[in-house]
């Protein structure tokens, strides 16, 4: 079973120097039909002006992801890590009991442009750690590269859950695609471009759920960076 998550459908958030689409029900965004896909809980969307962003608050029990399309974001927390992030990384916080951080875009001439990503931990009450990688446009070009995972395998960044997120570039005649393993869901983000999953057309903000099916097939690229979870029901 395949559905559709348009980008026109997501919630939407304006304050000033943030724009933020929501995929799932999130801070004053709520909808009781998109609470979240197997442990998969949070994908926003965000614009942050010029030297803008979120001061210190705090997480728990979540892992969080951090995935730059365009821009820079200066990310600091209290496990004592600080760092930029630009696009081709992947920034992992596993908030276990708590971790306090901060994150705000490093340009005071840009805009930045990311998708924050929340999954559900396999347990709670983990201690908090951070990891950072870089993934060249080569890793992910015609393929689905692996980039987060509860075994790291491949390179990966480690996530406490038995989920696994892939990242693809697209366009003209390439092609990917995954098995999914019996019981397992799916979830394809197009974060920009135009590609089909599994013979439908899809956009930029666009999104599908995959219930029972056996096999994930992306192809028809025009210019597309995708995002693919696969996860435990």
């Amino acid at each position: 079973m395949i559905s559709v998550r348009s980008s026109q459908e997501r919630g939407y958030a304006e304050h000033g120097w943030l724009k933020s689409y929501h995929s799932f029900s999130f801070a004053d965004y709520h909808d009781p039909r998109h609470m979240g896909f197997g442990p998969l809980r949070v994908i926003n969307e965000d614009w942050i002006d010029p030297g803008m962003g979120f001061g210190t608050h705090g997480h728990r029990d979540m892992e969080i992801i951090t995935y730059v399309l365009e821009g820079e974001i200066a990310h600091k927390d209290s496990m004592g890590n600080g760092s930029v992030i630009r696009p081709g990384d992947v920034q992992r916080m596993s908030a276990g009991t708590g971790v306090m951080h901060s994150e705000f875009n490093a340009s005071q001439q840009n805009s930045a442009h990311l998708l924050q990503i929340w999954i559900m931990p396999d347990r709670g009450g983990i201690a908090p750690s951070y990891e950072e990688k870089n993934f060249s446009r080569e890793d992910k070009l015609g393929r689905l590269k692996l980039v987060a995972s509860p075994d790291a395998e491949d390179g990966a960044v480690k996530i406490h859950q038995d989920a696994r997120l892939y990242v693809g570039l697209f366009d003209g005649e390439q092609q990917a695609s995954l098995n999914l393993a019996k019981g397992r869901l799916a979830y394809v983000h197009v974060a920009r471009g135009e590609l089909t999953v599994n013979g439908v057309a899809l956009k930029t903000g666009d999104a599908v759920k995959l219930q029972e099916e056996e096999l994930l097939s992306i192809e028809q690229g025009k210019q597309a960076e995708v995002l693919v979870f696969d996860l435990p029901v």
